[in-house]
């Protein structure tokens, strides 16, 4: 392990408890609520901003909003990999959190700017700050924790409730904002919407900011890592890499950003196995089994990440959302159920998940994923019905499958994500917990790139229609359940490969 790695280790036993956990757990919740905030209410506004400010509300406009989506999505999540090297070689933690926070709040607000080159440019800087920032925080999570402590994976769900809620109440307040607060035109109030954004996100730096001592030495970079010119070249690299990842958005496009993002894991992989070498058999076997659910989670974030695309855009066209007596839901709101969902549900699974583990029948980590992939593909089921079956004269279907939809996705992505990020933490070779970490979340990127593109194809040149949404969540359904059920039959394989890791 690195000098810091090993500090933060020794600290976790000593740390004082608050309800039954860490008291620095409590305060990275927090910090992660203002970010994910600030994140969702981007995610939900984003494809629909496009639409109305640069094709003043035409549908064909959804093909290139989807890919511009589903290219955010991807490298926010991809940057992670250069987050989490930054972080575990040159600069720590803490440090990383606290550039990465000042520099997104930056992008957010530059989102505002109402043309295609400044919204690009203000994407790009939130990609470049995400990655100083996703990556690490999450890896602090897991550091608070000695070898072997049993509340890890309950840590990590309820860290993960506070990435929820952050989700949960965004779409919320900035839906309300966009609906609600002027009454002026929509590509207005979305603007609203980022620059709410960009108080979330200082929010978040100044939470940190002012509660990164209760950590002591977790995060902090290793005694001949401490110069503050570090900072000042890694502040030097994040000026050289947004103007990088602005061509990738304006240039190079969705489809090229797969080919490069599939390198970038092969990349990843061949690092972490080459340390793992370093290790023993048992290490490499370990690696072998994360890469493998690695990919099955990729399947799960290609149609996961639908929210912020084809479903926005069936909610908006398709659903008929008047209800309680003429009363319209706002198309933002959507985005609050699943969030809601885990929040309620967390405690209920991590008391589940610990009442099965007493009894010696807690499902293993590739078990939990195949799950997780089958309530997705189920969500998509009920969709299909509603397409099918259920449209309306004016071509518009009922509210109540998309709901349905949501909480489906909401019990899958309980059974993998929050057990990913733990998984993590224990499979990954100890010397590049962070690496490995920007490994998951480029999982995370691959997905959410496909996203993009599975979204376009749906919307097509024209925009979305009952029978292409019918024909592409379909397509979503077979390949969801397919992949499950293959996952659920290999788990004995890969815990095998996982050595006694649960």
């Amino acid at each position: 392990m690195s000098q810091s790695s090993e500090a933060g280790t020794v600290a976790a036993n000593d740390f004082p408890q608050l309800f039954g956990h860490p008291r620095p757990l409590w305060m990275l919740f927090m910090t992660e609520f203002w970010e994910r905030f600030a994140f969702y209410s981007v995610s939900w506004a984003l494809a629909l901003y496009i639409v109305a400010q640069f094709y003043h509300g035409d549908a064909s406009g959804q093909g290139w909003a989807s890919g511009i989506f589903g290219s955010y999505t991807a490298l926010v999540y991809a940057s992670g990999i250069f987050g989490g090297y930054v972080a575990d070689k040159l600069i720590g933690y803490q440090r990383s959190i606290l550039l990465g926070a000042l520099v997104m709040a930056a992008g957010l607000f530059a989102i505002m700017l109402p043309s295609k080159e400044a919204m690009l440019l203000g994407l790009a800087m939130v990609v470049v700050g995400n990655g100083l920032f996703k990556p690490n925080i999450s890896s602090m999570v897991g550091k608070l924790y000695a070898p072997g402590d049993e509340r890890r994976d309950a840590g990590f769900t309820l860290f993960y409730m506070g990435i929820n809620a952050g989700a949960f109440i965004a779409p919320l307040v900035t839906g309300w904002l966009a609906s609600y607060f002027t009454d002026t035109p929509m590509e207005q109030n979305y603007r609203i919407v980022f620059g709410a954004a960009g108080a979330g996100m200082l929010l978040s730096l100044l939470w940190f900011w002012f509660g990164r001592r209760s950590l002591r030495d977790v995060g902090r970079p290793a005694p001949e890592a401490s110069s503050r010119m570090r900072v000042l070249w890694v502040a030097a690299g994040v000026v050289v890499a947004i103007p990088l990842v602005y061509l990738l958005f304006s240039r190079i496009g969705a489809v090229g950003l797969q080919w490069l993002l599939g390198l970038l894991f092969i990349g990843v992989a061949a690092m972490l196995i080459i340390e793992a070498i370093r290790h023993d058999r048992i290490q490499v076997e370990r690696v072998i089994a994360m890469m493998i659910i690695f990919v099955f989670s990729l399947l799960f974030w290609m149609f996961y990440y639908q929210f912020g695309t084809s479903f926005n855009f069936l909610a908006e066209n398709i659903v008929d959302r008047k209800i309680f007596g003429g009363w319209m839901f706002p198309v933002g709101w959507f985005q609050s159920m699943t969030p809601l969902g885990i929040i309620v549900l967390a405690p209920v699974m991590a008391f589940v998940w610990s009442l099965l583990a007493k009894r010696r029948l807690e499902p293993s980590i590739p078990r939990k994923f195949g799950l997780g992939l089958i309530f997705n593909g189920l969500g998509f089921l009920v969709l299909i019905y509603a397409l099918s079956h259920l449209v309306d004269g004016r071509g518009m279907i009922p509210f109540w499958p998309l709901t349905t939809c949501y909480m489906l996705q909401t019990v899958g992505e309980l059974s993998l994500s929050p057990i990913g990020l733990s998984m993590v933490t224990k499979l990954a070779p100890p010397r590049l917990v962070g690496l490995a970490m920007g490994g998951w979340f480029l999982s995370i990127a691959v997905g959410g790139n496909l996203s993009g593109l599975v979204a376009a194809r749906i919307s097509g040149e024209t925009g979305m229609t009952a029978a292409s949404a019918l024909s592409g969540f379909t397509f979503c359904f077979w390949v969801l359940g397919a992949a499950g059920v293959l996952l659920l039959l290999i788990s004995p394989l890969v815990n095998r490969l996982m050595h006694g890791v649960k």
